[in-house]
């Protein structure tokens, strides 16, 4: 068993590996746990409306507004057992009542930040690629799910190096360096020759400043970059230099560099992930696929820490931390739910790397 002490204030914790099933009532059961004794929480509670579950509990609510109330109490207590620089990533599902598209997942994520006062860092996409068959005749088929990704406060864990993809290499070719998207500087020097934005001293001054940005990709210390140009790319996202520093270098000097990390690209906010379709005759299994919680995990869980998931079902969230090196502690109310989970748990081998 993991011993789980307040780590707020750099208290000693047994950090060798395990994995728990719990059954029970997800708030009660956290309400045992002690405060801020895990890392982060990723969950994907049952759906409202959507089915019957074979224990009751959240999602068996007469009313919607009853889920919300009911998840935001589950929430409460996952907030206290995180740890101060912990993160929440929540998955919902979204439901039609008389034809309306009720927002079940912006409702909750409205009232975790007003209410709960949880910081909302980010709204995943989750796009199904495929999706269900829908036989609906007046409206578009739904694809997409939402993942929120919640903090508690302003600082808190994050490695975004575990969650780069590889990046390409730059290449040296005739003698000059060409990035890992083609770029030589050739066509950045002739505009900047022709330009009739630039003074002559800042020409000059671009000039070496590209150069210079070449030997950057040459010794690889950067994987690749874009000029921008006063009078030949546009600024991006604001013109205004009021607003966008990229704005005021142009206005400066007139050119900017965006540079691109050696080490790749950090994902996006729009993730293409197949549901998981395995299915079983004795058993539900939900569409919440393993894919869904590598980045949250290997981002905001440190490699020693805990993982926690108040609904876990047939323990998905758990088995991806024990693949990935983490401990995990699971809670679901339905007693099948928990039996496959623990089962699950035991063929995953232990990554203590």
């Amino acid at each position: 068993m993991v011993k789980l002490y307040n780590n707020s204030a750099g208290a000693p914790r047994d950090i060798a590996l395990t994995h728990q099933v719990i059954r029970g009532d997800a708030a009660t059961v956290l309400a045992s746990l002690p405060t801020a004794s895990v890392d982060m929480c990723m969950t994907s509670p049952p759906y409202w409306g959507h089915r019957e579950y074979d224990s009751p509990g959240i999602g068996h609510e007469a009313s919607y507004e009853g889920y919300v109330i009911n998840l935001l109490r589950v929430m409460a207590e996952v907030k206290r057992v995180l740890k101060p620089e912990g993160s929440l990533w929540l998955n919902l599902g979204d439901t039609y009542v008389d034809k309306h598209l009720l927002g079940l997942p912006w409702r909750v994520a409205i009232k975790l930040t007003d209410e709960g006062n949880w910081i909302l860092r980010n709204d995943v996409i989750w796009n199904k690629v495929k999706g269900s068959p829908d036989t609906a005749r007046d409206k578009l088929r739904t694809v997409h799910e939402h993942v929120f990704h919640f903090v508690k406060q302003k600082s808190y864990y994050y490695d975004v190096d575990a969650i780069r993809a590889n990046p390409k290499e730059s290449n040296v070719i005739n003698g000059s360096v060409v990035s890992a998207t083609g770029v030589s500087g050739i066509r950045y020097k002739r505009q900047i020759e022709l330009s009739t934005a630039l003074t002559p001293a800042e020409k000059v001054e671009a000039l070496k400043a590209l150069n210079l940005m070449l030997e950057e990709v040459r010794a690889k210390r950067i994987a690749d970059f874009r000029m921008i140009i006063r009078g030949q790319q546009r600024t991006t996202h604001s013109n205004s230099a009021k607003v966008s520093g990229r704005a005021r270098e142009i206005r400066d000097k007139g050119f900017c560099f965006l540079k691109y990390h050696p080490n790749g690209s950090k994902p996006s906010d729009v993730w293409d992930i197949l549901p998981e379709r395995t299915r079983r005759n004795d058993v539900h299994f939900a569409p919440y696929p393993a894919d869904l919680c590598r980045i949250p995990i290997l981002a905001t869980c440190p490699k020693d820490g805990v993982v926690l998931d108040p609904f876990c079902g047939t323990g998905t969230t758990l088995a991806v931390a024990k693949a990935l090196g983490r401990s995990a502690i699971g809670i679901d109310v339905s007693e099948g739910y928990v039996d496959l989970a623990r089962r699950r748990l035991s063929d995953v081998p232990t990554n203590s790397s």
